[in-house]
């Protein structure tokens, strides 16, 4: 029986029973959800500290990611609150489509709440419809068990509507703490969607100054345009290396670095960023590679892959591929695309902000989403992609509606897709393993295949 279950019979126990026989009943619920807690708690940490190890025992990591992995152990293994000033309000946030900068900008914190647990995903089966997306199965276990600090910190919650699940989740979610739906437009091309996108962000901003007593100035959002603007920066910088060929870094690393920034304060994220490109320069000019010249080069897109449910990433780097790039919304597209500013008004930053929040955001809630293809083989061509791995999660309907046109269209360039389709367990690793591996078999086999033929010496 789940903790919200639980808390309801005991209420209507109490209130059915005003003497009080009850009351040893619910004791003993109360003592029940104690233990159920904990078993809980020793679960997902033990889940979250196997994969952290995992990842950092994954050969070649930059003694620069030590901030970013150290970052996922306080929040999983650990349980820690996040790293913030004592009077600072924690934001919650469920897409990329959340303007960090107004949220910064009334002194307040953003983290990012979508959750990859195992433990928690199990929990929320039992909240939520059987085909639901295991990301709000997860959500919603965390928030039922009352026991990790980044969702119990949070003063608001703001749900982008960008699926059916997130409207149900929203709803779910306003009944245990405040929460904000966020409509954002279906097309990016109609002027009348995006004007509405830009009301709802004017809306946004009430909700948040109540929540910190604060009012966001033209300086202060200015400012923090500015800082996303250096974060940004710094991010293509890091794209750079990694289209590099022999790579400087895992894939899977690059991946831990994008979940960290889900937790961290922008100005500290991007700062542990800037040392780590450092240390990817030193690399480049050192010739200190962590692939070889021929290692398959593998791009990952599709479904979000967020920690601890880093099953995909792992098993292609651990059966001989290398991941060089990332399309997921958990990838670099939270963060590659900077805000230009053309008109210098308060009007003009959040006009500023709605555009750079949808129109190059390829996610496919999106009528209009031929520019996610394009995007895609933009990336295969700067990263040198030798071939796609599609990510679903089972429930997953809007990525998975795309995954035949993606195949059709990287099909005429001659780039092998694969689609594997997963949830939050670990029943189907050795499935997926033998499917990926046999995936970049194919990559080596079609590789050595184009290879020019030595010319025979003649006689």
């Amino acid at each position: 029986m789940s903790l919200i279950k639980n808390k309801r019979n005991s209420q209507e126990d109490n209130q059915a029973d005003p003497n009080g026989v009850a009351e040893n009943k619910t004791k003993e619920l109360t003592a029940m959800e104690q233990r159920q807690r904990q078993r809980f708690i020793d679960k997902a940490t033990k889940v979250s500290g196997k994969y952290l190890r995992r990842l950092e025992e994954l050969p070649g990591a930059p003694a620069a990611m030590q901030p970013f992995f150290k970052v996922l152990r306080d929040i999983y293994v650990e349980m820690k609150n996040v790293e913030k000033a004592a009077e600072t309000k924690i934001v919650g946030t469920y897409c990329v489509m959340v303007p960090h900068e107004l949220i910064y900008a009334v002194g307040a914190q953003p983290v990012k709440l979508c959750s990859g647990s195992y433990t928690a995903f199990a929990i929320g089966d039992d909240l939520v419809p059987r085909d639901a997306c295991p990301l709000i199965k997860a959500v919603m276990g965390f928030q039922a068990m009352e026991v990790m600090p980044i969702y119990e910190d949070c003063a608001l919650m703001v749900v982008p509507i960008t699926c059916d699940c997130k409207k149900k989740m929203a709803g779910m979610l306003k009944e245990m703490v405040p929460t904000y739906s966020l409509h954002v437009p279906t097309s990016k091309s109609d002027d009348t969607d995006m004007e509405q996108y830009v009301q709802e962000l004017y809306q946004l901003i009430p909700e948040l100054e109540a929540v910190t007593g604060q009012t966001i100035t033209y300086q202060g959002l200015a400012k923090s345009i500015d800082q996303m603007g250096f974060a940004q920066y710094e991010m293509s910088k890091f794209n750079d290396y990694k289209k590099h060929v022999p790579a400087l870094i895992k894939g899977t690393h690059a991946m831990a670095l994008m979940n960290a920034f889900s937790y961290m304060p922008v100005a500290q994220w991007s700062q542990q960023l800037h040392l780590l490109n450092r240390e990817l320069a030193r690399r480049k000019k050192d010739r200190q590679f962590v692939s070889k010249d021929k290692q398959p080069r593998i791009m990952v897109t599709g479904s979000p892959i967020i920690f601890p449910n880093i099953k995909i990433p792992l098993l292609i780097e651990e059966t001989g591929g290398i991941l060089v790039g990332d399309e997921t919304c958990m990838g670099e597209r939270s963060i590659y695309d900077p805000t230009v500013v053309v008109d210098q008004s308060f009007d003009g930053l959040m006009r500023s902000l709605a555009n750079r929040y949808t129109r190059p955001c390829t996610c496919p809630t999106f009528v209009d989403n031929d520019q996610r293809i394009y995007r895609i083989k933009q990336m295969i061509a700067d990263h040198q992609v030798q071939g796609v791995v599609y990510h679903v999660l089972r429930g997953c309907l809007v990525y998975d509606f795309e995954y035949q046109t993606l195949e059709d269209e990287l099909g005429k360039l001659g780039i092998p897709v694969v689609r594997v389709e997963s949830d939050y367990n670990e029943e189907d690793i050795e499935q997926l393993r033998i499917r990926i591996e046999a995936f970049i078999e194919l990559i080596k086999l079609k590789d050595l295949a184009a290879r020019p033929k030595k010319a025979e010496i003649a006689d």
